[in-house]
């Protein structure tokens, strides 16, 4: 049969092809019993379209892949976008998206949320003594912790560095400040970092929305009561008071004013002698600075030191105070017939140990101003001795190679012991003036402070003792054996002119009687520097 004699199956093949092209992979055509030209032509088309209807088959479930993973890349993307890499919490975008759905939440009617914000105390040491792998272990030891001390429905968030973040959802102050107890107690419980344990203890700013609160508001304001908790001291919480704005406010003033300050006539140094407690002779003066605001008056070195290191001025400040004092004893050693021994003690701070500059400014202020290196003691506060690191320990070997007399201040107030004492490169050792205040009881020990002083000679160093303050303690200090001391029993700090005539008379302070050189001081100690 041909196409002449109107065979259908043509008019079925040309249907069968116009429906392929137009998409339609399903169709098929069934050949006829002749088995001919025409039904092979059939068996071909049909052979075509089961080959495009499984490629095309194959290519959307590509497509359906592609997308899935598309998709999939998307999320994770997201995730990543809300999400803290090393400790795997929410961070600060998805702690604010968290917070103004809380916020949402309560302007419909729900309870509000709670913002607490924590700072680790002291966690730099954690990185500088020990590395930032251990300081990145100890993180995601505390991003657990937190965890575990939450409901599923608050957030933890880290916000950078050792900042943390929880967001208590439908809270009341008492459901919050549990929340802040709980986290304070889990914190308190000891990590191992090598062969050391440490406590990741942190200041607490908490603060219960209110109705008119935005995120960045909350934020704002639970960071401020973190920043009092952090100023007021280890492991405290601290609830948002409006009042605190206004002492941020201040703060950070003076932090401006405080730059201002530095090398003008607004700061000074008094001298507290520091005494033989043999025979009364002054071996020695302590250096402390003083900042008298033209405004605010005498600010007390307790407030503005750790504002100079909060602000980064504190190198600039421990390099004024030493270039003051180290003019101040070339002045004496040219005026007044110095003993050999005597010792003028610099405090310098742990950020200055770590100033790889430090040792050659020192340097060469002792060969300018002729001071002999072993006149200069150089002390430094154990905590920052303790957990130096590296750069730490480097700047105390040099400095001990140059001469410089290296002593511990504070010691005993928490890391005393006998194994540290014989590794550090020190001198001397300042015992804090804690061991010789009175305990609960009322009564002082006489055998505890015998006990750490045996515990300094042991050690094979020197001692000074702060804080005495009667006759009874500077004569048993007296009877342990050859050490100084210093105290209000023997003199207040000093204005230059009074320390210089006190040197000048060299006269032997009191070691039987209370008569103490006030020097001008007011009742706290602490003078102007006009005095």
């Amino acid at each position: 049969m041909t196409a002449e004699d109107g065979d259908p199956r043509l008019a079925m093949l040309v249907d069968g092809i116009v429906r392929l092209s137009r998409g339609d992979l399903s169709s098929r055509m069934t050949p006829s019993a002749a088995r001919d030209d025409v039904d092979a032509v059939i068996t071909g088309v049909n052979l075509l379209a089961e080959e495009l209807e499984l490629v095309y088959r194959q290519f959307e479930k590509r497509v359906e892949n592609r997308t899935a993973m598309l998709h999939q890349a998307h999320l994770d993307m997201k995730r990543m976008a809300m999400t803290d890499a090393l400790t795997g919490l929410s961070n600060r975008v998805d702690l604010i998206e968290d917070i103004e759905k809380s916020l949402n939440a309560q302007r419909s009617g729900s309870a509000p949320p709670a913002l607490l914000l924590l700072d680790l105390d002291s966690f730099k040491n954690i990185n500088d003594r020990f590395g930032h792998d251990a300081g990145d272990d100890v993180l995601r030891e505390v991003a657990e912790r937190l965890r575990s001390v939450v409901r599923a429905t608050d957030t933890v968030a880290r916000l950078g560095g050792d900042e943390f973040a929880i967001l208590v959802t439908e809270a009341t102050m008492e459901i919050a400040l549990g929340v802040a107890n709980r986290a304070l107690e889990v914190l308190a419980q000891s990590i191992d970092v090598e062969e050391f344990s440490v406590q990741p203890r942190a200041s607490i700013g908490l603060r219960l929305a209110t109705g008119e609160h935005t995120a960045d508001a909350l934020l704002h304001e639970a960071d401020t009561a973190m920043y009092a908790a952090k100023h007021e001291g280890r492991s405290t919480i601290r609830t948002f008071e409006p009042v605190m704005l206004y002492e941020r406010q201040l703060r950070t003033l003076m932090a401006s004013e405080l730059r201002d300050a530095i090398g003008t006539d607004q700061l000074c140094v008094h001298y507290q002698p520091v005494v033989n407690l043999s025979d009364g002779s002054v071996n020695g003066v302590e250096v402390l600075v003083r900042w008298e605001h033209p405004s605010r008056g005498m600010i007390s070195p307790e407030d503005f030191i750790p504002l100079a290191e909060e602000i980064g001025a504190i190198s600039e400040l421990d390099r004024w105070v030493m270039t003051t004092a180290l003019q101040q004893f070339a002045i004496w050693r040219a005026a007044l017939l110095l003993p050999d021994d005597f010792q003028m003690r610099v405090n310098i701070s742990a950020v200055e140990l770590r100033q790889l500059d430090m040792v050659d400014f020192v340097r060469s202020l002792l060969k300018r101003m002729s001071v002999p290196p072993p006149a200069l003691v150089i002390e430094i506060t154990e905590s920052a001795l303790v957990s130096g690191g590296e750069v730490e320990t480097y700047s105390l070997l040099s400095f001990k190679q140059l001469g410089v007399s290296i002593e511990i201040d504070d010691f005993g107030t928490g890391y005393s012991s006998i194994s540290y004492l014989r590794k550090l490169p020190v001198d001397m050792v300042k015992v804090d003036r804690s061991i010789l205040q009175e305990p609960a009881e009322g009564t002082w020990q006489p055998r505890f402070v015998a006990a750490v002083y045996q515990l300094i000679q042991a050690a094979g160093l020197g001692a000074v003792f702060e804080g005495i303050e009667t006759q009874e303690q500077a004569q048993f200090l007296r009877s342990l054996g050859e050490l100084s001391g210093q105290g209000f029993y023997f003199s207040k700090p000093l204005p230059e002119p009074d320390i210089t005539a006190l040197l000048r008379s060299r006269s032997a302070l009191p070691l039987g009687q209370n008569d103490v050189l006030s020097g001008g001081q007011d009742n706290d100690g602490t003078a102007g520097c006009d005095s």
